[in-house]
């Protein structure tokens, strides 16, 4: 065991503030409601991203589309919609972000990748973990049992704090679920202990 699961977040609408949630479960695709709309201009059609509108950080989103794009066009002036995704979450670079405490930490001390956010990592799993100087970094390439699901570390974020993770077996995930290095895909199908 190499920690445990401190958080969990969902970010209904992609660019918006997620939300803490007790548990979840990840689907192949990623958290079950994670990055399920995006923000659109109404008038034009163009997403509206974090990149171009940073006060989207600030709103979070609740999950219900119509009360969310009658705030987000209240916050931006303008006229929004959100837009459905097509099935799958609407992400960049992988189904799950983990960073842990310790990156938090040190990301406090100085140590952020350039154009990231120490005080918000966007992560959808929080991860406290047993060791002091423990550093996810180093999972790439290996499997997670997190809860009921197991993962696979794929690669460090450019912009971002701890890791990126696709999804091998799905299964629920909740606040407290230890957090277990496996040495790879061939205990997969092995039930996960609760």
């Amino acid at each position: 065991m190499v920690g445990r699961v401190e958080q969990i977040a969902v970010y209904p609408v992609k660019s918006l503030g997620g939300r803490s949630v007790p548990q979840a479960q990840v689907e192949v695709e990623g958290l079950r409601g994670d990055r399920a709309h995006a923000v659109v201009d109404a008038t034009t059609g163009e997403r509206v991203t974090v990149k171009t509108t940073p006060v989207l950080r600030e709103v979070v989103a609740t999950g219900d589309v119509e009360a969310d794009t009658e705030t987000l066009t209240a916050v931006l002036g303008r006229p929004v919609r959100l837009a459905a995704s097509d099935g799958s979450p609407q992400v960049d670079a992988a189904a799950v972000h983990l960073v842990s405490r310790q990156a938090v930490d040190r990301a406090a001390a100085g140590e952020v990748p350039e154009g990231c956010s120490a005080d918000d990592p966007r992560a959808n799993l929080l991860l406290g973990l047993s060791a002091p100087d423990g550093d996810e970094r180093a999972w790439v390439g290996r499997d997670l049992r997190v809860g009921e699901a197991l993962l696979r570390v794929t690669r460090l974020p450019r912009h971002c704090l701890g890791v990126y993770a696709e999804v091998v077996r799905p299964g629920r995930v909740a606040v407290g679920d230890e957090i277990r290095l496996t040495d790879g895909p061939d205990d997969a199908g092995v039930p996960l202990p609760r």
